[in-house]
């Protein structure tokens, strides 16, 4: 009966050591969500004005438009909507925006939500 009592001590101080180690990463994650998610917003708002601006006011393809990204926006994705004449860039479970081309006006950022 000593092992059984012995590992089930052993089970519980590993929950809790589990249970510390993921509380010490949520509370770090915390701490730099607001530098990441500055960044993000400004990385894939970047994006969004010079890959709109690349695909409906240059004329070229979307895919030929990413080559235009700076180095360190590997993560950031594009997409766009050839009806509506607009391009969202996107980091990944962080942020999202949209250009859309305006006659007179070029690519216009949509208004951030804060």
């Amino acid at each position: 009966m000593a092992k059984s009592s012995s590992a089930r001590s052993s089970s519980r101080i590993a929950l809790w050591l589990l249970l510390i180690i993921g509380i010490a990463i949520a509370a770090t994650l915390y701490a730099y969500r607001a530098p990441i998610s500055g960044y993000a917003d400004v990385g894939t708002s970047y994006a969004a004005r010079v890959a709109c601006s690349c695909r409906f006011v240059a004329g070229r393809t979307l895919e030929d438009c990413e080559k235009d990204k700076l180095g360190g926006m590997e993560l950031v994705t594009l997409s766009d909507d050839a009806e509506g004449k607009s391009v969202t860039a996107r980091f990944p479970f962080v942020t999202s925006n949209t250009a859309t081309y305006r006659e007179g006006y070029g690519c216009v950022l949509e208004e951030w939500e804060s």
